[in-house]
């Protein structure tokens, strides 16, 4: 690997890892927890549902989709998933489908860590489970009201 590859890969895995700072418009803070399985051979799938609760008194339950494709095979669970949105002037703005990326290594208990976005709404998502996967993919990861 060339010298000048090392900074640039570490630079662009340190951007994605940060939680963007862009605001949606808004001041209100939201969380979400969830729960979350799937699958992958190649094609990525997993399906879980969550609670968003905000600052503003806001709050709903939600389904989640995750789809993607790359070079995945594995099977995992997240028991106790939590995600911090950025600021958003209503809970509305939080539906609808985020960009995501990501590399994952894991066996037996694991933890993972990820952001998505959504034009100027990012959501970090972090969690805790049990399972195994190994690989790299890139898809989607959907909110929708329950």
């Amino acid at each position: 690997m060339r010298k000048w590859m090392i900074p640039a890969i570490l630079a662009a895995t340190t951007a994605l890892a940060m939680p963007m700072t862009a605001n949606a418009g808004g001041n209100v803070k939201c969380r979400m927890t969830f729960k979350i399985s799937g699958w992958s051979v190649f094609y990525k799938e997993s399906n879980g549902t969550g609670t968003i609760k905000c600052s503003n008194g806001q709050s709903m339950s939600v389904k989640l989709k995750a789809r993607g494709g790359g070079l995945t095979v594995g099977k995992s669970t997240i028991d106790n998933g939590q995600g911090d949105f950025s600021s958003v002037s209503n809970i509305k703005e939080l539906l609808g489908t985020y960009a995501s990326a990501e590399a994952q290594a894991g066996a037996v208990k694991s933890a993972k860590a990820q952001v998505v976005t959504k034009g100027e709404v990012s959501l970090s998502l972090s969690g805790t489970g049990s399972g195994w996967d190994l690989g790299v993919a890139i898809g989607s990861f959907e909110i929708m009201r329950k």
